[in-house]
C-alpha cells in the first residue's frame, strides 16, 4: 500500500512540475508578446538647461514615467519637472498621444533640489516676529504716499475687469492694463514652458526667470478691493520690490502659484 501511495505521490509531483513548467512557458510567450507590443521604443532628444540628452523610451509609457526616468539623468526630481512638447505635456498622456516621434526634441524645465533648498532656507523665529511687528505698524499700501501717487491718477481705461472674492486661472493672453510706480503701462506674460515671467513696459520687456523672484505679495486697494497692488520681490530685501498696480483680484492667487508654486513643497 505504502509503495503504491509513494508512486502516486511521485506521479502527482511530476504532473505538478510539468503543469508549472507549461504555465511558465505560456507566461513567457505572453510576456514576450506584450513586451514586443507594449514597449515599442522611440529615440528622441531631451533639452534641459541648454544641454541635450539622447533618450530611448517606450512610446506607450506616459509622461509621468518619463519624468521618473529623467530625474536621475538631469538631477531634477520628477515632481519638479515640466515637460514641454507642442505645449505642456500632461503626466497621464503617453508619448504616442503627445506626438513624440524618432528625433523629436522634448523640452524639460525645472529646478534642481539644491536650487530649491537654497531658496527655501527658512527665516528664524526672531526674523518672523520682527517682520510681523513691522507689518502690524505699517499702514495699508493704498494709504501710503508712494502708492497713493499712482492710485490717485485713477484706474487705467484699459484695465482688465476685476472680481473680488474670486479665484480664476491665468488667462491665455497677457495680463495688461496695469501700471508700475512711475505710472507707466505694464503687462505680465507667463511663459511656463520657459519658466519665465515677461514684464513688459512701453520701453522694454524684462524676461525674469521664475526662481529669481524671491516672493510675491499683494494687498487689495482700499475701496476698490476688486483690484490689488502686487509686489514682485526681485532681490533679498523689500527695497528690491517691483510694484504693479490695478492687478485684477481674481488672478492674484494664480500669479502667486505660477511663480512660487514649485517652492510650496518646502
Amino acid at each position: 500500500d505504502s509503495l503504491l501511495q509513494e508512486m502516486e505521490n511521485k506521479e502527482n509531483t511530476v504532473e505538478a512540475v510539468e503543469a508549472a513548467v507549461e504555465k511558465a512557458e505560456k507566461m513567457k510567450v505572453d510576456n514576450s508578446g506584450q513586451t514586443e507590443e507594449g514597449s515599442e521604443k522611440v529615440e528622441f532628444k531631451v533639452v534641459f538647461n541648454k544641454k541635450k540628452y539622447d533618450i530611448s523610451f517606450g512610446l506607450d509609457d506616459n509622461i509621468g514615467a518619463l519624468k521618473v526616468h529623467l530625474a536621475e539623468i538631469i538631477n531634477v526630481p520628477n515632481t519638479m519637472q515640466k515637460v514641454m512638447f507642442k505645449g505642456l505635456a500632461k503626466d497621464e498622456m503617453s508619448l504616442r498621444q503627445v506626438g513624440v516621434v524618432k528625433g523629436s526634441k522634448v523640452m524639460v524645465v525645472g529646478s534642481t533640489l539644491s536650487d530649491v533648498l537654497e531658496v527655501a532656507k527658512k527665516p528664524t523665529v526672531q526674523q518672523l516676529k520682527e517682520a510681523a511687528q513691522e507689518e502690524a505698524v505699517k499702514e495699508a499700501w493704498a494709504e501710503q504716499k508712494l502708492h497713493k501717487k499712482v492710485l490717485d491718477k485713477g484706474k487705467p481705461e484699459d484695465a482688465m475687469p476685476g472680481l473680488k472674492n474670486m479665484k480664476e486661472s491665468l488667462p491665455s493672453v497677457p495680463l495688461s492694463g496695469m501700471l508700475n510706480k512711475a505710472g507707466g503701462k505694464v503687462r505680465l506674460t507667463f511663459k511656463m514652458e520657459l519658466d519665465q515671467v515677461w514684464l513688459g513696459t512701453k520701453e522694454r520687456t524684462e524676461k525674469l526667470p521664475m526662481n529669481s523672484i524671491k516672493n510675491v505679495v499683494s494687498e487689495a486697494i482700499t475701496g476698490q478691493e476688486e483690484y490689488h497692488i502686487m509686489a514682485l520681490q526681485l532681490g533679498p530685501t523689500e527695497a528690491s520690490r517691483y510694484f504693479i498696480y490695478w492687478v485684477p483680484a481674481q488672478y492674484v492667487d494664480s500669479i502667486k502659484e505660477a511663480v512660487m508654486g514649485k517652492w510650496q513643497l518646502f
